[in-house]
């Protein structure tokens, strides 16, 4: 909402638009530094963002930074990971790959805090399409998964022996 950026502004105005440096401080006491296409912008709850705006929303390169420590680093667009982008946990959990209105979508690398790693399709934050799921222990799943399940894999142990074969879920 661009009226959110009316209240406490300051800074360079070009054609009576925002334009050049300033700073905001919005009514929810969320705080803008920067110049109006790129800066910093810092939540009321502690998160912040770095990169590109268009339209008071993050769009295009930036990162943000949750109060937690997770931290996603990519690209936006109207105010949310769309595109390349890689989201790191604090407990080791990483995600690198495509993204689409703030969820996993398309290719991606995702590894968990077990130490398992799945590679391949997502779809809505889901494992959803070919992809290889390598547990901690070596063994390795290969196939199709449909949300977030084993749909029609392979399980493999380490060596590359079939344990199992999962068909039709």
């Amino acid at each position: 909402n661009n009226n959110e950026w009316q209240s406490l502004r300051k800074g360079e105005n070009k054609d009576g638009k925002r334009d050049g440096q300033g700073t905001n401080t919005l009514s929810n006491r969320d705080k803008y530094e920067g110049e109006f296409y790129d800066g910093l912008r810092t939540y009321h709850d502690g998160s912040k963002y770095v990169g590109k705006f268009k339209d008071a929303k993050e769009n295009g390169q930036g990162t943000y930074t949750w109060p937690n420590g997770n931290k996603y680093e990519g690209e936006f667009k109207d105010g949310k990971k769309h595109g390349q982008g890689t989201m790191t946990f604090t407990d080791g959990g990483k995600y690198v790959g495509e993204w689409k209105d703030d969820k996993k979508h398309g290719q991606g690398t995702c590894t968990f805090p077990s130490g398992s790693v799945y590679v391949g399709e997502w779809k809505d934050s889901k494992k959803d399409g070919q992809g290889t799921m390598t547990l901690d222990d070596g063994s390795k799943g290969i196939g199709e998964f449909r949300e977030n399940r084993p749909w029609n894999i392979t399980h493999q142990d380490k060596n590359g022996n079939i344990i199992a074969t999962y068909v039709n879920g």
